[in-house]
């Protein structure tokens, strides 16, 4: 078992990302890790989840997620800090691992790979409905197995296929958002021809009840509803490991995360909220994006949304599986998972990684069929609230790091957290009281009281694991140590 590695020059060696000895290629380019980055924080959750939130908060919801959303650039900031002076596959896992101990890493790096596994489950069955929506010949357990099969073979092949296909399917995203608001602004200003405008105006943000119709209190619902449609922010910082220039392509996506977030989200949702009332039943009824379009009258509407969300849901299994195994290779060379995890292929691919991540996915599959209410009910709990505790562990990380990068290579601090340490701090103070607002929602048998606490105890399983293990570690250690002196003493 291997300690954590001090800061090395990224991408020194051939075929080394920034990790000497990996065994992963450098086979992302930079049009990939620029699309991976935009496609990141576009997942399916913002077509398919924000109808919820607008019927639940009104215009007030935009104050939703402006507020997470900033919360999302101040996190990703802490890591482009820490991952621009030291790109790994590992990322937040491998920088835990050595700012705050072994726990740590080994902890959040395991609940990190179940949260996407069973994301895997999630996402398969989505785009399973949708397709069979489209064939019905073929059943819905099917297209799941089709679909994780096909993603699993592009991963499988190399690194540069995973780019590639995720290269045209964030494009997708990306020119389907842009199109949509465009249209639909052209539309609030009654300049789109042909269009049916009667609903669309800025008087939609106040005339129905005012701007916040439910009360303040409501935004803080709607942070709840629409926190986890943000996660994925953070995979580009994986996938720089596998990049030509790891430091450049962290430093660029960590720069370009505000006006990501602010034009796909933020200016995606105000269009919305302006074509209609926020109270519209079409919204709860069709989904925002489909109510909007079908508002304007444009033919298909329904549709042409199934084929965004059905690349949205294809881009994010993709993402998914490439994530799950990175981090699996990760723990592996850490010493944190079977070694097989570290291997990898001529291509530079971790097949093992690979495989056992989409396999717990088939299983999830399964017991989403077989067991919904029950089984697969408690997998998706349990690692809801997971991107919570990413962020808060990417927050404490960042605190000690920035110590380490000052001591041992300041040159490397390319990427600087804003008013450092204050701003940190009040980071990880607002996702402690997001947690602890989630405790009052108990609504539902996925309410935020039910997410945090299966999450929690999920949580402290994993790392109870990590201590016994280290303690394990460290007995051995100590037991070597003394064979070691008494064959001194005895020589």
């Amino acid at each position: 078992m291997t300690s954590q590695p001090t800061l090395t020059k990224a991408g020194s060696g051939q075929g080394d990302p920034g990790e000497p000895g990996s065994g992963l290629h450098a086979g992302l380019k930079n049009r990939h890790l620029s699309m991976i980055a935009i496609g990141g924080v576009i997942g399916a959750g913002l077509f398919v989840g924000s109808s919820t939130g607008i019927a639940t908060t009104g215009p007030g919801i935009l104050l939703s997620y402006a507020l997470v959303g900033t919360l999302v650039v101040l996190v990703m900031r802490m890591l482009g800090e820490m991952s621009a002076a030291n790109p790994t596959s590992g990322s937040f896992s491998a920088h835990a691992d050595r700012a705050l101990g072994r726990w740590a890493g080994f902890s959040i790096g395991w609940l990190y790979w179940f949260f996407w596994v069973v994301v895997l489950a999630v996402e398969a069955t989505a785009g399973a409905k949708i397709l069979e929506g489209w064939i019905p010949a073929v059943p819905q357990w099917g297209w799941a197995l089709i679909v994780m099969v096909v993603l699993t073979a592009t991963n499988l092949v190399s690194v540069g296929s995973y780019g590639e296909f995720e290269f045209w399917f964030a494009g997708i995203k990306v020119v389907a958002i842009g199109a949509f608001i465009v249209v639909g602004a052209l539309a609030v200003f009654g300049v789109l021809p042909g269009a049916h405008t009667d609903k669309a105006g800025l008087g939609n943000l106040t005339d129905h009840g005012g701007f916040l119709p439910n009360g303040p209190g409501a935004i803080l619902t709607g942070v709840l509803l629409v926190v986890f449609s943000f996660m994925g922010s953070e995979i580009a910082t994986l996938a720089a490991g596998e990049s030509e220039n790891p430091q450049r392509a962290v430093t660029k996506s960590t720069n370009s995360i505000i006006w990501r977030i602010g034009v796909f989200y933020l200016g995606s949702i105000l269009v919305v909220v302006t074509l209609l009332p926020w109270n519209d039943p079409s919204i709860k009824k069709d989904g925002s994006y489909v109510a909007a379009l079908d508002s304007l009258g444009i033919a298909h509407a329904g549709q042409i949304m199934n084929f965004i969300v059905l690349t949205s849901v294809l881009s994010c299994l993709n993402s998914g599986l490439y994530t799950a195994s990175r981090m699996a290779f990760s723990l592996g060379r850490r010493g944190d998972a079977p070694k097989a995890f570290a291997r990898t292929t001529s291509r530079g691919v971790p097949m093992a990684a690979i495989i056992a991540s989409v396999l717990f996915g088939f299983v999830a599959v399964f017991f989403n069929y077989k067991f919904p209410d029950s089984v697969f009910l408690f997998l998706v709990n349990s690692s809801g609230a997971v991107a919570l505790f990413v962020w808060l562990v990417i927050c404490f990380s960042q605190l000690r790091m920035r110590k380490i990068i000052q001591a041992e290579a300041p040159e490397k601090l390319v990427v600087k957290m804003w008013l450092y340490p204050y701003l940190t701090w009040a980071t990880a103070a607002l996702i402690v009281f997001v947690l602890g607002y989630m405790l009052t929602d108990t609504e539902g048998e996925s309410s935020g009281r039910t997410t945090v606490l299966l999450s929690l105890l999920v949580a402290a399983v994993v790392i109870v694991i990590a201590v016994v293990k280290e303690k394990v570690r460290g007995s051995r250690q100590a037991a070597v140590g003394e064979v070691e002196a008494d064959k001194v003493s005895v020589g």
